[in-house]
């Protein structure tokens, strides 16, 4: 147990702490049995002052975290204490949930909540073809689904959705046909498309793509909600994505050759996001001619018109994809909006709730009452599940 600890210890000194070493060191110094707690907050105490305002904390939490931008400030629930008293939500969250998995919390503490519990979602969706016919990906059994002129389609057995084109498409002057894959609230899916990229959709979230890139300038999708890509690379044919939206100021255009970049165009989202783990793109908003070439690392956040580039951690944008929420300084209504589309849930609000930040992260493969259990840790908000409906209380 020593030799961990300071292990952890150093690598905190040294500013190199993972995400999850963070949240290991810190449910050790949570834990008042723990005989080595006191001699840690000494140490650390040594480095940090021992009392933080509110201003100074962001700063605090960049160190522990290592993240590249700012996390936003949020309300402290209780007194400062120690070096990480600054980041008390972050801790409730952490902490909480290290406790709460390894059974250090009681689950039947709160019984209103999980006597109407709700299970996650799962692989979902449904592909419309061009003539209008829908197949459910859920129901469909695995091999081939159709085959026509220089295109297979087939479900494999861990539920992918796979395009192959034929080596030697036929018809290929006629008319480009396509489909559309759609995932309900409460789905996600995987594509691999005819030019073997690969797109992972998440909840509530549809993709119009092309049955073959044969003979195209270009490979053109559109994309509505939110979906991983992994491109595959040809020059000869620059990679598209467009975000149409009912609002035209929120139209976007996403150009690629080969990279591996995420996409949020929900339209219940204040913002378009593009986010770059891999190659280059360049994204555009077609209305206003703002554009910004993004590098990996970046993100491109559009609002009204504009766009703007940022460092962040990709982690955090990718986390859905990789069976997580992570909330990096995070409000409760942009929680709750990621809970009600992949638990396919309505969400209400009673009362006047505060408008804090959060920081933590949860598998999304939890029941929902697992998920707020560890909200509610923070004693900044409670809920109440009747249904399908989950209501956000002060």
């Amino acid at each position: 147990m020593k030799e961990r600890i300071n292990y952890l210890l150093l690598r905190f000194e040294e500013g190199t702490l993972s995400r999850a070493e963070t949240e290991e060191l810190m449910a050790l110094l949570e834990l008042d049995e723990t005989p080595v707690s006191d001699a840690i907050a000494k140490r650390i105490d040594a480095q940090l002052p021992t009392t933080v305002e509110p201003e100074q904390w962001a700063p605090v939490l960049e160190k522990i975290l290592s993240v590249d931008r700012k996390i936003p400030q949020g309300r402290l629930l209780m007194p400062l204490f120690r070096w990480a008293a600054a980041a008390v939500i972050l801790i409730t969250l952490s902490v909480g949930g290290w406790l709460y998995f390894s059974g250090g919390l009681d689950k039947d503490s709160n019984k209103a909540l999980y006597a109407n519990d709700i299970q996650p979602g799962g692989n979902d969706a449904i592909l419309t073809l061009a003539d209008g016919s829908e197949i459910s990906l859920t129901d469909a059994g695995r091999g081939k689904l159709l085959e026509t002129a220089g295109v297979r389609i087939e479900k494999l057995a861990d539920g992918q959705l796979v395009y192959t084109a034929n080596k030697e498409p036929e018809n290929t002057g006629a008319e480009v046909t396509y489909n559309t894959i759609t995932t309900p609230r409460g789905g996600q899916y995987q594509v691999n498309l005819p030019d073997g990229s690969k797109v992972w959709l998440n909840a509530a979230s549809s993709m119009k793509f092309p049955t073959s890139f044969a003979k195209q300038k270009e490979r053109r999708i559109e994309l509505s909600g939110e979906a991983y890509f992994e491109v595959a690379k040809n020059k000869e044919q620059p990679f598209k994505v467009l975000t149409p939206s009912s609002e035209k100021d929120r139209m976007q255009e996403i150009e690629v050759l080969g990279t591996h970049f995420n996409v949020n165009a929900y339209d219940d989202e204040p913002e378009t996001k593009t986010t770059l783990l891999e190659g280059s793109v360049r994204v555009s908003v077609p209305v206003s001619g703002a554009a910004a070439q993004l590098l990996p690392g970046q993100q491109a956040i559009m609002k009204n018109r504009a766009l703007q580039t940022v460092n962040i951690d990709t982690e955090e944008a990718v986390a859905w994809k990789n069976g997580n929420f992570i909330f990096a300084g995070e409000g409760i209504e942009s929680i709750m909006r990621k809970i009600s589309r992949w638990y396919n849930v309505e969400v209400v609000y009673q009362g006047k709730i505060q408008p804090n930040n959060y920081i933590g992260t949860v598998s999304r493969f939890s029941d929902v009452s697992e998920v707020l259990g560890i909200l509610e840790l923070t004693k900044a908000v409670h809920f109440k599940i009747e249904g399908r409906r989950i209501t956000v209380m002060p």
